[in-house]
């Protein structure tokens, strides 16, 4: 006997769509539009798994999920929605549907979450309520889609997790979203800035120090652990840790207890450890400036932030955010024309959604009309005379600046976090340009092949995958 499928979308074409991949696929599909006609046929007749829509012609479908747990408080439900934001996919998350997928969707994912949720049907479960409000997460490109989804797979449990992204994409952001939506949004949220702590106080900074433990330790110091007791510890720019702390760090998140500097009683702590990075932390394990086995111990659910020029599709939804923000700050009332947004988005932003936000500030400070236009853009927000480039410099020498400018990197790392950044691409132009061919290509880089061999691997680089392009 097939197994049914209850499909409730208003959008006749996506119908069509589902319907028949399902059929295909030996599932028996019922389809309606409304939240009235969905409850009449869950009284009615017995469905294996649901699909819905969230805005529908009567109603949101999230918002209504309570009456589908009663009528049906076994089948799993699968949320699809147009409605691409990171508080869509937190209520899927909290209503416990088996799968939220943002429009448009892979169909063969689709079709593949049907078939799981039906062999792997739970035996109960519930509903859940969840405010909607204004999270600080904006974006419904497809990477960000990726982002909600996953931050959706953490709210729930304690385990590790590791954000890298560029400088300005939001890491913290998403390491705050993590604590207030999950289940230690009671507890502190405690932020510790790797790279703005001089080394040598950077275990007192989290650990604590006893009296005395050091030249001026005049007094008892809790540290960051003791201070996130039962709530979230983001430890951003976990890259710019010094290796005495990292040998520290791993013996905490190891035993759950931490020893104050100059202490000699271990401490119990309860706390979730978010950490951030916007380095390539590869070559700094195999150089030895970072250790594997703490890097395995955070790297549990890894969440990558993708810089704002691989999603600008976004960025007419993040300027009407920043013009709403610099307007409650207390700047101009200001809205951006398309012409204004289309400029906007054709520029590389290197500083990410944080460099984008500064500008919306500025326009809003300075355009003398209410709505900002192309020439308001051009004129508050001059570019470099050619292609990206300052007069005098070479190509090489501004995307080097444009990098350093972007990313950031600490004092005295500066060497290193730029070899990393320009290894990648520059071993891939190699293989490229040789397609695929490593002996080739490590001659016109001047290395051992075996070195190029041991560095793809490390750097996750498929020379097949140049051959393809010939």
């Amino acid at each position: 006997m097939a197994h049914r499928v209850l499909l409730v979308e208003d959008d006749r074409s996506i119908v069509t769509v589902i319907t028949e991949a399902l059929h295909d696929d030996g599932f028996e599909v019922t389809a309606c539009d409304s939240i009235a006609r969905r409850d009449a046929l869950l009284a009615d007749h017995d469905f294996d798994v649901m699909l819905t829509d969230v805005m529908l012609v009567d109603g949101d479908g999230l918002a209504s999920i309570g009456a589908v747990r009663q009528l049906a408080p076994n089948m799993p439900v699968i949320v699809l929605s147009a409605q691409n934001t990171l508080d869509t996919a937190v209520r899927a998350s909290d209503s416990e549907a088996f799968e939220y997928f943002p429009k448009p969707f892979d169909l063969d994912e689709l079709t593949q979450a049907v078939g799981q949720a039906v062999a792997n049907r739970p035996a109960a479960a519930s509903a859940g309520e969840s405010e909607e409000g204004a999270l600080p997460l904006i974006g419904r490109s497809p990477a960000m889609q990726g982002v909600f989804r996953m931050i959706t797979r953490v709210l729930r449990n304690d385990l590790t997790v590791l954000i890298t992204g560029e400088s300005g994409t939001g890491k913290e952001l998403v390491a705050e979203a993590i604590h207030e939506l999950g289940a230690r949004k009671t507890g502190p949220f405690v932020a510790v800035n790797m790279a703005a702590i001089p080394h040598d106080l950077l275990e007192s900074e989290l650990f604590g120090h006893e009296r005395g433990a050091f030249t001026g330790a005049v007094a008892q110091q809790i540290g960051k652990f003791e201070q996130a007791n039962g709530g979230t510890l983001f430890l951003d720019e976990i890259g710019d840790m010094p290796a005495e702390a990292q040998t520290r760090l791993l013996r905490a998140l190891q035993s759950g207890r931490i020893r104050r500097v100059g202490g000699r009683q271990e401490i119990g702590v309860d706390v979730r450890i978010v950490a951030a990075t916007n380095r390539d932390l590869g070559p700094m394990i195999a150089d030895g400036r970072f250790r594997e086995d703490l890097y395995y111990r955070l790297n549990v659910v890894p969440i990558h932030l993708p810089p704002l020029r691989e999603r600008q599709e976004d960025i007419g939804a993040l300027v009407r955010h920043f013009l709403g923000q610099a307007a409650s700050e207390g700047l101009p009332g200001r809205r951006a024309s398309e012409e204004a947004i289309s400029a906007l988005a054709a520029r590389r932003w290197p500083g990410n959604v944080r460099e984008l936000r500064n500008a919306v500030f500025r326009l809003a400070l300075l355009a003398r009309d209410e709505v900002i236009d192309r020439e308001t853009v051009e004129d508050v927000l001059p570019l470099p005379t050619k292609a990206g480039e300052e007069p005098g410099k070479s190509g090489f020498d501004a995307a080097v600046e444009e990098w350093i400018d972007g990313a950031r990197p600490a004092d005295g790392a500066v060497y290193h976090a730029a070899l990393a950044a320009f290894e990648k691409p520059l071993f891939e132009l190699a293989l490229d340009r040789t397609g695929g061919n490593q002996l080739r290509a490590a001659r016109m880089l001047g290395i051992n092949r075996n070195t190029l061999r041991k560095r793809l691997s490390e750097l996750d680089i498929a020379p097949e995958s140049f051959a393809r392009r010939r």
